[in-house]
């Protein structure tokens, strides 16, 4: 060969500054192609006239011998792809399956198939390693192109053998369904988050949806033999070596039984395999596997039936002692072969990034599907905005994932081979260096250390141990043996009792009877180790606290809750901040205990102390309810009712939470949790009445200008008083609007009347049912017109007409504290004004005094504290007893109705404390009557919720810490009762 170049590529290479070896690379891949071309070299000579198009070819030829070599052995393929404008564009997603297609179509047999097929990758290999190496795509266009690539190629492929061994063989066929079978393909790795690289193994598992019998073929065979048969032709036509080279190298080792197992299953065959015998590192895996190939419709059901075992239900830290597993694994491997220069399994590399994704993926996917995604370029992104990660990090690991990738690339389309090592020769280091866009190799190296050590600190972070041995205090060491050590009661009460615990003895009884109680001796070893490491760190945590011994048994009967999902006693092992957090909420709260204890998915909350002690308002929690429900089918009930429950326990720790650490006092707490039931109730209103919209139309119209038919949500009681306490029920009232008479518009037409009975029925059902997750709130609709009598939906016009002509003066009184919470604006208007004109009639004030303590003295007689004799320790019920919380609000109901009539402002709000205000402002009580009872309804009010949260009811005896200033309040208050009513 005597060719020399022309002098127009001499004077680009010149001017372009490559490294000499480079250069020489370049030349010689140049002089070869002239040489091939032969006597099309003018076509040649016009394109490098253009100094873009130069350069450009030099810097691939310089940089991929694969490309020049290929260019070399088949000449056309250059100017083919120079000519069609390939080398300039992007592919649309259809592009490569059309193109093959189209070239398949002539191929007549198995040999036509497979050259056709090799031919065909090289030429578009060409095309991504050209336009990867000269940046006209980025990274994330190289790996999608790579990927549609490898995905048309197996399709093609199916689709040319499939119909040929149905010839031979028989159509296979479903033993229970009788339907014809098909080929489903799983991507897995890579493959299956659209991100193979430019010279990638594709990892594959073949499944198909039912066992069976081929049928109308020369010979009969089980669908299982069919398929595998399939499976064994379509490697053949992608992996094997022939003189055009390869298609794909396919890896299997990721199916079921690895290479010991079949090469094809079916969906019960592959569901059995992951649950019964499926190991953590296969749920790694799992987290990538994409329907990639055959029938896609077949393939989203084994999807389905698949997710379970990749992603718990719960929040799932053991992903990441799996996590310390397999990386152990890898650095076991990469000591014994020397590959610390691995770009992908060594340290700070590909793995590493993609091992973070994973966790957190397999930690958070079961309970919000964003995580369910493949596609590590869009999870690295969630992290970020769910807060996962600190401020900066996700974005570090995206820049430095796109780093490394690019430099596999590099490696990888150098020669075309499977390689993620750093180059050692300096041609090969030198052509990196140049692809990756440095002048030397030291400055790339420099850059590339960075990126792995960041990569490699977040990773060493997340994969730590949460407790190392140079961290362990005294402390820990002594709970680990005390919990360990199997010592008797007496023994270990000694113990305790050093460690600082009052009462040990009581503490030593409890921790015996968990660890010798059948559920903790029959653990597996698993669930035990898991048991044995979080005991001694709870210990420790609790007797750093005061009252400690009463926290430890709080939270014992959640350990022992959860013994057999320990999962989440891994999530407490990894994050010792929501261990502390438990801890402190249990010791504070009782409540607090008891709903983790019942609802552990909770332990979610406390991960993030920012969230959990930062009150959300009104349109917060309706943006998280938003959010929450976004992915749900509206039809799927059962979805939205446990998301509901979850919904509101979390919030109301979240308000719990924030009140024992100061950060609410009483009126903000009820008015979060009367936000909170608010949120719900409007939601739950909308999925009822699209419900009810779609299965019989709208409500009907008697006329056109009559007002769209709607329901309103009326709150009675602390709802309507904005002061709900931790599980209160709801008090509820539904009214319509809507003409009884007439029908609703949809196929299955009902009355009016029936409708609006149906969509109150499904809104009860929806809040009062217990699921697992309990009910949502218990609901009193009492207060109707009517009471248990009446119509569950009252009209605008009943209602009216019941409160002027049927209702008693106790229900005007519960009308002082009625408000709309949820549905229609414009019946809200209208029952507003029915309220006000009803609240305001003049009354005769002998017999509305005669009837208010008539009332009264029915309640304290059948609700108030009850005492059996002289010799009962004396005690009063804060809200029903003399002096208590009803008489408050009998005093703020009675100046409502007795003096509204002359003073408006008393029927503007229906909290107490406001109206007192409004009373204090008519000049019906002076204002330090006012302000006592202010003072002791606030004072009761937190009182009930101090024993709501330590699980007490709401009845004080004379040794409580605050019985003298409960007695000093209801000494006023009953002071002020005689005055108001002439009545000790």
């Amino acid at each position: 060969m005597n060719i020399d170049l022309p002098p127009r590529l001499v004077a680009v290479l010149d001017g372009q500054a490559l490294p000499s070896t480079v250069t020489s690379s370049a030349s010689h891949g140049l002089v070869r192609y002239l040489d091939a071309v032969g006597d099309d070299s003018e076509w040649f000579l016009a394109q490098i006239e253009n100094t873009e198009f130069a350069e450009r070819l030099i810097k691939v030829f310089g940089c991929s011998p694969f490309v020049a070599d290929a260019c070399q052995l088949r000449p056309a393929m250059l100017r083919d792809l120079v000519d069609s404008g390939d080398l300039e564009c992007s592919y649309d997603e259809q592009a490569y399956r059309s193109r093959l297609e189209k070239l398949l179509a002539s191929a007549t047999d198995v040999a036509g198939l497979h050259r056709t097929l090799r031919q065909f990758r090289n030429r578009e290999m060409v095309r991504i390693v050209w336009r990867d190496f000269t940046r006209q795509a980025d990274l994330w266009e190289t790996t999608g192109d790579v990927t549609r690539l490898a995905e048309a190629c197996i399709q093609c492929t199916i689709d040319f053998l499939y119909p040929r061994l149905c010839e031979t063989m028989g159509t296979p066929v479903g033993k229970e369904s009788g339907q014809p079978q098909s080929l489903v393909v799983l991507g897995m790795g890579k493959m299956g988050a659209w991100e193979l690289n430019v010279s990638s193994d594709i990892d594959l598992i073949f499944t198909f949806p039912e066992a069976g019998q081929t049928e109308g073929g020369r010979r009969q065979l089980s669908n299982q033999e069919f398929f595998v048969k399939l499976g064994q032709q379509l490697i053949q036509a992608l992996d094997n070596k022939t003189v055009d080279g390869f298609v794909f190298r396919v890896d299997m080792r990721l199916r079921p039984y690895g290479q010991s197992g079949a090469l094809a299953l079916n969906f019960d065959a592959m569901e059995e395999y992951y649950q019964a015998q499926g190991r953590d590192w296969e749920r790694y895996a799992m987290i990538k596997a994409r329907v990639v190939a055959g029938d896609a419709e077949a393939g989203r059901r084994l999807m389905t039936i698949l997710r379970p075992f990749t992603y718990r239900k719960y929040i799932d830290f053991s992903a990441i002692q799996s996590l310390r597993d397999m990386k152990a694994l890898i650095n076991r491997e990469l000591k014994r072969q020397g590959l610390e220069q691995d770009i992908k399994k060594g340290a700070g590399g590909i793995r590493e990034v993609e091992f973070i994704a994973q966790a957190f993926q397999l930690i958070r996917g079961g309970k919000d599907d964003r995580f369910q995604n493949p596609a590590l370029r869009e999870i690295l992104p969630l992290l970020d905005r769910e807060g996962l990660l600190p401020d900066g990090v996700p974005d570090q690991l995206i820049r430095a994932y796109e780093f490394l990738r690019n430099t596999e690339h590099g490696i990888q389309g150098y020669k075309d081979q499977q390689s993620q090592q750093l180059p050692s020769d300096g041609a090969g280091r030198e052509s990196l260096a140049v692809v990756m866009g440095f002048e030397s190799w030291d400055a790339f190296a420099a850059i590339l250390a960075e990126h792995r050590d960041r990569v490699h600190r977040v990773f060493a972070e997340i994969a730590s141990d949460p407790v190392t041995q140079d961290s362990e205090g005294t402390d820990l060491a002594s709970t680990r043996e005390l919990w360990l050590s199997g010592a008797d009661r007496t023994t270990l009460a000694a113990d305790l009792a050093d460690l600082g615990f009052s009462d040990p003895e009581t503490v030593a009884d409890a921790l015996v009877g968990l660890r010798d109680h059948r559920s903790v001796t029959g653990l597996a070893s698993g669930a035990r180790g898991r048991l044995d490491a979080f005991m001694p760190m709870l210990i420790a945590a609790c007797a750093e606290q005061p009252g400690g011994g009463d926290t430890l048994i709080r939270v014992l009967p959640f350990v022992q809750g959860v013994l057999r999902r320990s999962a989440y006693l891994v999530l407490l092992i990894e994050n010792p901040e929501a261990l502390r957090q438990l801890v402190h909420l249990c010791g504070s709260s009782r409540w607090i205990a008891e709903q983790i204890g019942q609802f552990p998915a909770l332990l979610d909350e406390l991960l993030d102390p920012r969230a959990l002690y930062t009150p959300a308002d009104r349109d917060s929690m309706a943006q998280d309810l938003r959010q929450q429900v976004l992915r749900l089918s509206p039809d799927d009930l059962e979805a939205q009712m446990e998301v509901l429950r979850y919904f509101r326990r979390a919030h109301a720790l979240r308000i719990t939470a924030c009140e024992v650490d100061g950060a609410l006092p009483l009126m903000k707490v009820s008015d979060n949790l009367t936000w909170l039931a608010e949120v719900i109730l409007e939601h739950v209103l909308n999925l009822a009445w699209d419900w009810m919209i779609e299965r019989h139309g709208r409500p009907g119209r008697a006329s056109e200008t009559d007002p769209d038919p709607g329901l309103l949500v009326l709150g009675y009681g602390k709802l309507g008083g904005i002061e709900l306490g931790h599980g209160s029920d709801l008090d509820l009232v539904f009214i319509h609007n809507a003409n009884a008479g007439i029908a609703t518009t949809g196929e299955r037409s009902v009355d009016n009347a029936t409708f609006f009975m149906r969509l109150g029925q499904r809104i009860i059902h929806m809040l009062s049912t217990h699921t697992l997750s309990g009910a949502l709130y218990e609901v009193d609709m009492r207060l109707r017109p009517n009471g248990n009598s009446g119509m569950l939906v009252a009209s605008l016009t009943a209602f009216e007409k019941y409160q002027h002509e049927g209702a008693w003066t106790w229900e005007h009184q519960a009308l002082v504290r009625a408000r709309p919470v949820a549905g229609n604006e414009m019946i809200g208007k209208a029952f507003t004004a029915i309220r006000e004109r009803v609240l305001r009639q003049a009354r005769e004030a002998e017999q509305l005094r005669d009837e208010v303590l008539e009332m009264r003295a029915k309640m304290r007689a059948h609700l108030g504290s009850k005492r059996t004799g002289p010799d009962d320790i004396e005690q009063f019920h804060i809200k029903q007893d003399t002096g208590g919380i009803v008489d408050i609000e009998f005093i703020v109901q009675y100046f409502v109705l007795l003096e509204s009539c002359n003073h408006p402002d008393l029927v503007v709000y229906t909290d107490n404390m406001r109206i007192l205000d409004a009373i204090e402002g008519c000049g019906l009580l002076p204002p330090d009557r006012v302000a006592a009872l202010q003072q002791a309804y606030i004072f009761f009010r937190s009182l009930g919720h101090r024993l709501n949260l330590q699980g007490e009811g709401s009845t004080i005896g004379a040794g409580n810490d605050y019985w003298q200033e409960a007695k000093g309040h209801r000494v006023e208050v009953s002071r002020i009762w005689q005055e108001v009513f002439g009545q000790g």
